[in-house]
Parts: C-alpha cells; sequence; structure tokens
C-alpha cells in the first residue's frame, strides 16, 4: 500500500498530519489515520485484562521500585515458574516489544511454555513492562534509548530486583527494539547475560525509517513529540492516532500479526484499555519520532551483535510475515558476526505472541543447545 503523509509548520505550536490511511504507527511500518470516533476512558482494572481465556496466569505479580533521577517508578512484573519442581530455578528476563501497545502479554504463553517442560534446568520467566508502557508508571519524563537502557541495566543488576538472585546466569529474551537495547547494553559491558534471543528484533522507529532523518525531518518529529505531550491537544492527537480500537485492530491485522483471523476482540480489549493509563503518550511519543533508536543505520546494527562474537551465545529469530523494511533488517542478521543461530518462524512483529508454540520451541532449543550442561 502507497503511503501518502505529510508535516506542515506554522509559527503557531500546531500540527496538521493529512492522510490517507486509517492504520497507526508500529514498528518499522507508518501511517497516518484520519479522525476516529472515540470512546470515554474506561474504567476497567487494567492489570486484570487478559488476551484471551487461554492466556496463561502468572505464578506471581508485582512492583519494583526503579529510581530515576531521584524519583521511584512502579515497575509491573509477572513471574512463571513451574509449581512442580523444586530444583533452583534458573532465570530467563522477558522483554516485550517496545510499541505503543507494549505489553507483558506478549511472552505469557511463551513463559508459561518453558517452564513446565521437564529438563536438566528448572526455568523462571520473569517478564517486566518497560517504564511507560504495559502496567508500568508512565510519567512524564524524556525518554530516549539512554533512558532505557539505563532501566534495563539497572533492572537486571539490581540487588533487590526481580532477577537479583540470578548469579551472572541470566538469559535475556527481547522482542523488536528492546533485543537492541539489550545488545546495546551488553556490547557495553553494562550487563551480562549469558546468552540473548533477539526476536523479531528492529532498531529504527517508524517515522525515521520512512521520511528520514535529516534536520527537516527531525525538526518536525521534535514537534509531533512536542504536541503529543501536551495536556490537552496531545491527549486528542494520540486518541486521533493510537487510542481508538479501530486503528488497533487495523495495525494488528495488517503488520503485526501475520494473520488477520488470529487478531481477537479480547487482544483488542487489552491493547486498547493500555492507551487509556495515565501518561500512555509520553513513551509512544518517543517511539514514533526515532528517539527511542539504539543506532542510526544498519552498519551500527550489525555492528552491536558483532561485539559479542565469542563472548555471548545468541539467538536471532527472523518471522516470514514482517513488514518489508523489518525483514529486512532482520535478515541482515542471518550469517552476521556475532549471530550464533538464525532461525525464522511464522509471524510478523509479534511472533512470540501469535505464534507461541513455535516461538517457544526455538527458544527451547536455543537454551538446550547451549546451557542443558553448564548450569
Amino acid at each position: 500500500m502507497a503511503i501518502s503523509a505529510a508535516f506542515f509548520t506554522s509559527s503557531s505550536p500546531s500540527l496538521t498530519l493529512p492522510c490517507k490511511s486509517h492504520k497507526p504507527f508500529y514498528s518499522q511500518s507508518v501511517y497516518f489515520l484520519k479522525p476516529l470516533t472515540v470512546k470515554a476512558s474506561t474504567t476497567l482494572d487494567y492489570s486484570k485484562v487478559s488476551v484471551g481465556e487461554k492466556t496463561p496466569s502468572p505464578s506471581k505479580t508485582s512492583n519494583w521500585q526503579w529510581k530515576f533521577k531521584d524519583n521511584y517508578i512502579n515497575i509491573y512484573y509477572e513471574e512463571h515458574v513451574n509449581r512442580e519442581n523444586s530444583d533452583p530455578p534458573k532465570n530467563i528476563l522477558m522483554m516485550p516489544t517496545i510499541s505503543d501497545v507494549s505489553t507483558v502479554e506478549e511472552w505469557r504463553s511463551v513463559a508459561r511454555d518453558i517452564v513446565e517442560r521437564v529438563g536438566e534446568v528448572n526455568w523462571r520467566a520473569t517478564i517486566v513492562d518497560w517504564p511507560g508502557l504495559g502496567y508500568s508508571d508512565r510519567p512524564k519524563i524524556e525518554y530516549n534509548a539512554d533512558v532505557l537502557e539505563k532501566f534495563l541495566v539497572d533492572l537486571i543488576n539490581a540487588p533487590n530486583g526481580p532477577v537479583s538472585d540470578s548469579e551472572n546466569n541470566l538469559v535475556v529474551f527481547g522482542g523488536g527494539h528492546a533485543a537492541t537495547i539489550t545488545v546495546r547494553a551488553a556490547k557495553k559491558g553494562l550487563v551480562k547475560p549469558v546468552a540473548i534471543a533477539a526476536v523479531a528484533p528492529t532498531w529504527a522507529g517508524p517515522l525515521p525509517i520512512v521520511f528520514g532523518r535529516d534536520s527537516s525531518m527531525e525538526t518536525r518529529y521534535g514537534l509531533l513529540r512536542g504536541t503529543l505531550r501536551t495536556p490537552a491537544v496531545g491527549w486528542m492527537m494520540y486518541n486521533m492516532l493510537v487510542s481508538n480500537e479501530k486503528a488497533i485492530e487495523s495495525q494488528y491485522k495488517s503488520h503485526v500479526y501475520a494473520n488477520p483471523d488470529n487478531v481477537t476482540p479480547g487482544i483488542i480489549e487489552s491493547r486498547y484499555a493500555l492507551t487509556k493509563r495515565k501518561g500512555a503518550r509520553y513513551l509512544p511519543a518517543a517511539f514514533l519520532t526515532g528517539v527511542l533508536d539504539s543506532v542510526q543505520s544498519r552498519e551500527e546494527f550489525l555492528e552491536l551483535f558483532a561485539n559479542l562474537e565469542g563472548k555471548t551465545p545468541v539467538l536471532v529469530v527472523s518471522a516470514k510475515g514482517s513488514p518489508k523494511r523489518s525483514k529486512a533488517e532482520m535478515e541482515a542478521l542471518k550469517g552476521a558476526k556475532g549471530v550464533s543461530k538464525f532461525v525464522e518462524v511464522p509471524g510478523a512483529l509479534l511472533p512470540q505472541e501469535e505464534y507461541p508454540a513455535m516461538v517457544a520451541e526455538e527458544l527451547y532449543k536455543f537454551l538446550q543447545e547451549n546451557f542443558k550442561s553448564n548450569f
């Protein structure tokens, strides 16, 4: 589908976004929406919204306080364990794909599949929502790639954190931008996971990958970002672009899921509820305009992985039905230096949620191949 979009600036703090599509922003594909009728805010208990009846329930849910610039931010996390296995567990940290509707729910079925398998290692999976997303607090801070990297580093290294008992035996699974942030932190030596799995990894935000990063466009991205963060106009624009059920359904059916038939009403309800949380628009404003991008080019992207050669086993899980631009970045990692194993599964930008059994199988094989005799 051809994309038609334009930014217009004036002396007043306004931004016009004419368009020809009804699809919202998500990862590597970008669209602008015509105004839609938006429902009023709901009173659902968001932390209890489920994607569907078959969605596994976590063994434990809790909050961890992340200290950032003298402020404490409540971070939601949940644990999945095998209650019938009494052996000391080894930890897997699962970080959700960063998007406007990112949530721990993306990983639940994979987590349950892996921890319930009987093998030499008793696995415990901890899924953590990023600050500004999911069920974590969403304060009005200046989100960027460095802030999210600092969060991940603090999370992994915190003596009182959700994975504090990992004892240098932590495996990290990340989707989309989360995978790239993890690899960048590992390259710097700020975290030292014993293995990393990058599921449908991405690095470029929606607007920059489509419209480029020249100074003129960066100015317009800044204007859009600032507008989305304003008290009244920001909510109006956010409701138009992201926070409505038609937009979310279109997004999932067009490029988040590979098979539109897999997009259920429960998924749409859950994601819509997330967009109504206090402060919901702040981090998506950063994501859409590219300030959460850990690198600026494919060359830098490949270099991140290359630096882990011989140090950390890295699995890349590509998705067959990913959007063209996203798929090209994933394919660039096939045979790349620092990538221990490259596999492809069905799906698009969220294969871990759309095809959890297949993703879990590949991840579990990776664990067996590398660690069954090492832990």
